[in-house]
């Protein structure tokens, strides 16, 4: 009983300081943004002056921040290189490899302590504590990677679907007689979502004085899909010889909505299949219950 009134305070407290972080989560500011466009995913500690205090959000990132580069540094399978990339493409710049491995090993932590507390409460033996522990470690291990992981196909769906559209703007103002870039900016300011978000960080980077070739293939570097890619080699080969874009893109639109199209269809098709599980176990037992229960029902008492 001792033991599970220990797990319990633990975790107690563990969540009480979750939930102090999870407040002083809100909308990005400036500072913030210029501050996460700076570091750009990479690993470094950005310190503003002015502050001062307690901050528990900034205690428990550094805490994050110490315990990744430890396990970064004592562990060799772990690559960060691979774990920057799924956070540049789930579009997270403000938390680095090693933030998110501290909450790979804060997760690896916590989940065996509440997989073990519900063991216990169930009442099962120290076998099943056992298993419900290792579980518990790797279910806390994988799942902040995992879910990262599905963020980044999410937003990389978004981003391709939302191109044609930035394509459409993009021909009518460069044949209206504006230059590309200025029609970069134009789209920036109308396209919402994370393929503005990705425009407005590569005009960021042309601000700061890189070259628009290579913020555009930047772009791929964060996001890289095959609809994006023949965009920016697109764009890159029109540039360099010269050429009106205007039509290119035009060709590039229409081959992008042929290729949505095409993947809304295939998902039509594979529905029928993925509705055969739940088909067959759940919804044909119910209706059989309901519609053949009362006819055995009337039978057995006709036959009594």
């Amino acid at each position: 009983m001792s033991v599970v009134l220990i797990l319990a305070f633990a975790l107690l407290g563990v969540g009480m300081t979750l939930i102090v972080r999870a407040l002083g989560w809100g909308s990005l500011s400036g500072r913030t943004l210029a501050r996460r466009i700076a570091l750009y995913g990479y690993s470094g500690r950005g310190t503003e002056g002015g502050q001062s205090g307690f901050e528990p959000k900034g205690l428990l990132t550094n805490i994050a921040e110490t315990a990744g580069q430890f396990l970064a540094g004592r562990t060799r399978s772990i690559r960060i290189a691979a774990i920057r990339q799924d956070l540049l493409r789930a579009g997270l710049h403000n938390i680095t490899p090693f933030r998110l491995l501290g909450y790979q090993a804060f997760a690896a932590v916590i989940g065996p302590l509440l997989a073990v507390l519900l063991a216990s409460a169930a009442g099962y033996g120290a076998a099943a504590l056992v298993l419900a522990g290792i579980v518990g470690v790797v279910i806390g291990w994988m799942a902040p990677h995992t879910l990262v992981r599905r963020r980044g196909k999410l937003r990389v769906r978004e981003i391709d679907y939302q191109l044609p559209d930035l394509i459409d703007l993009l021909v009518v103002t460069v044949e209206a007689g504006l230059s590309f870039a200025a029609s970069l900016r134009i789209a920036s300011e109308h396209i919402t979502g994370e393929l503005g978000v990705e425009l407005r960080l590569t005009l960021q980077e042309q601000n700061l004085g890189l070259a628009a070739n290579e913020a555009l293939q930047n772009i791929l570097s964060r996001v890289d899909t095959p609809a994006l890619r023949s965009f920016v080699q697109a764009v890159l080969q029109g540039e360099t010889l010269g050429v009106s874009i205007g039509q290119i893109l035009r060709n590039i639109a229409d081959d992008m909505r042929k290729r949505r199209r095409a993947a809304a269809e295939e998902r039509a098709h594979k529905a029928p299949i993925k509705m055969l599980f739940p088909l067959i176990f759940f919804i044909f037992p119910a209706m059989f219950v309901v519609i053949l229960v009362p006819a055995v029902l009337t039978l057995l008492d006709a036959f009594k």
